[in-house]
């Protein structure tokens, strides 16, 4: 990594977890909207300094947790914030379909990573039906991946189009 990079990489991490913290009433609840999440899909543009920071952002901010275990949302927490960003980054670059449906499509998959990873261990960690755990989870990602991080996405790169013309 370049200065450039590792710098960004900060920027990420630091980004990521000062919002699940600023914004911990709704961060750590059934219906989790993590606006910090809206990060996620930044990978799509930034590649592996978002990846990372988001990852790292993760496993401060799940520091945190109220959940019965703490290192268990670190780790998996940022184990899924990883894959859901990785997943996102290579999606949104490739050459599926166009790139703006394959930028749509890496936000629904990392949605779906979020939903699957931290839903299924929140509902070991506290005994209460998966698809409880799976639809809260669900309902947030998709506010805060879905429709927050794809307009970011299109908004950076609206930004950077426009700076690079002129």
């Amino acid at each position: 990594m370049d200065t450039r990079e590792l710098s960004l990489t900060a920027i990420f991490a630091a980004m990521y977890a000062v919002l699940v913290l600023a914004l911990a009433g709704i961060s750590f609840q059934l219906v989790q909207v993590r606006v910090a999440d809206a990060l996620i899909p930044l990978s799509i543009v930034f590649g592996w300094p978002a990846i990372i920071g988001v990852t790292i952002g993760g496993a401060v901010a799940n520091v945190a947790s109220p959940m019965p275990s703490v290192l268990t949302d670190i780790t998996l927490g940022s184990i899924a914030n990883f894959v859901a960003s990785l997943l996102a980054w290579r999606i949104g670059r490739s050459r599926l379909i166009n790139e703006v449906v394959n930028e749509f499509l890496a936000c629904v998959v990392a949605t779906a990573m979020i939903t699957f990873i931290v839903g299924t261990y929140l509902a070991i960690l506290t005994e209460m039906e998966l698809w409880v755990w799976w639809f809260g989870i669900g309902v947030g990602s998709m506010i805060s991946i879905n429709i927050l991080g794809y307009t970011m996405v299109q908004v950076v790169k609206m930004v950077g189009t426009k700076q690079r013309s002129t």
